[in-house]
């Protein structure tokens, strides 16, 4: 028997001074976007296309509409988002860039706040990377900034005997008794500085992706900054350069560049460029700042 006053596990609930503070953040971060030119939208909760956005669609939360057809809950915004400007606002704006404010859902009941950007049409990672870090400056918090290349596990798969799955788990010690040279150059890269060092040991096709990883770096003012070129993301959309920005095990931002190819054209793919801040994680970290 479920008592009147009980919540699903995983749902959020906010009161008083921690619902200040998520108020406080999403303001922070609104008024920063809305100073630098993007425009808010507000997204369908429900949607026919998450499953292309979600590595596990058993993840979905699902129900139907009055056709009978299959929708789910809002499990992640960034293809809703592209698509909705891209197909059906198009006629009405050409503007690019945009934030969203709201809530995403996993099954059975996991249920996640954020304040998300996309650049639409814009491939320079760089632009919207250093939007994440003026909000976070204003934040008043310092997480760690992660860059990463996911081209790279995928080439070094292509030419070792490693699998994406030994990335996703960080299987180092099978990629260090592959006894590689360059792979171990790779697994120990953490400083920008040191980019050069590695990219003339590697394979030449690594060597293109390790470039974009450094210009990705020098064109970001941020002091805690590392490098994790062999880092891999489980997100389906994202294919290049990737960032986090992490507190030991806590998760405050992440984004990348992504493709979008709403009418299964491979002539008519959009490259474009967005991040998440995780405004649950980041109501504990900014308590008490005002």
């Amino acid at each position: 028997m479920m008592l009147a006053h009980e919540i699903p596990n995983g749902s959020k609930l906010y009161f008083g001074e921690a619902a200040k503070q998520k108020r406080f953040i999403e303001r922070v971060a609104s008024d920063s976007l809305s100073e630098n030119g993007f425009d808010e939208i507000v997204t369908p909760l429900f949607s026919y296309q998450q499953h292309e956005s979600i590595s596990d669609e058993k993840m979905l939360v699902r129900v139907n509409d009055t056709q009978n057809n299959h929708m789910s809950l809002r499990a992640d915004s960034t293809l809703d988002v592209v698509r909705i400007i891209d197909k059906r606002l198009g006629e009405n704006t050409s503007h690019k860039k945009w934030f969203y404010v709201q809530a995403i859902y996993k099954y059975p009941s996991t249920e996640q706040y954020q304040v998300g950007v996309e650049y639409i049409a814009e491939n320079n990672l760089s632009v919207v990377l250093n939007e994440a870090v003026t909000i976070m400056d204003k934040l008043e918090v310092s997480p760690l900034l992660q860059l990463s290349n996911i081209n790279i596990p995928k080439i070094v798969t292509s030419m070792l005997d490693l699998e994406l799955d030994d990335f996703r788990h960080i299987n180092i010690d099978k990629m260090i008794e592959l006894n590689v040279e360059w792979l171990k150059a790779l697994i120990y890269l953490e400083k920008a500085e040191d980019i050069d060092g590695v990219i003339a040991i590697v394979p030449d096709a690594i060597k293109i992706e390790l470039q974009k990883l450094k210009e990705l770096s020098a064109a970001v003012e941020y002091k805690n900054t590392v490098i994790a070129p062999l880092y891999y993301a489980s997100m389906l959309y994202y294919d290049e350069l990737f960032f986090r920005m992490i507190e030991k095990n806590d998760v405050y931002a992440r984004g990348g560049r992504y493709k979008n190819d709403s009418n299964g054209n491979e002539n008519d793919i959009l490259i474009s460029t967005g991040f998440a801040i995780y405004t649950d994680t980041l109501i504990e970290a900014t308590k008490g700042k005002k």
